[in-house]
């Protein structure tokens, strides 16, 4: 499991293309600027999912997301050290 913090840059990994936020937000990149807490834990008896993480978006936009929708950003390829 990953564990994401305030300020750690995202990607958005959401495989399901039947899932509604799928075509919006896979493959989107952005910042955690809150953790928040809720008690979903309680439905789903997994302590992680306790915790939305808050992601403001490169384009401005804001949504929140469990840890499972959560990976590391992809890092653009830096072609200037091959020249």
């Amino acid at each position: 499991m990953q564990c994401f913090s305030k300020g750690d840059r995202v990607r958005i990994d959401i495989p399901d293309e039947t899932d509604p936020d799928h075509q919006k937000y896979h493959g989107e990149h952005g910042q955690v600027v809150a953790v928040l807490s809720d008690d979903a834990d309680s439905v789903t008896a997994d302590e992680r999912d306790a915790q939305l993480y808050r992601v403001v978006f490169d384009s401005g936009e804001t949504a929140d997301f469990r840890w499972r929708d959560l990976r590391p950003p992809i890092e653009p390829i830096d072609d200037s050290s091959q020249a």
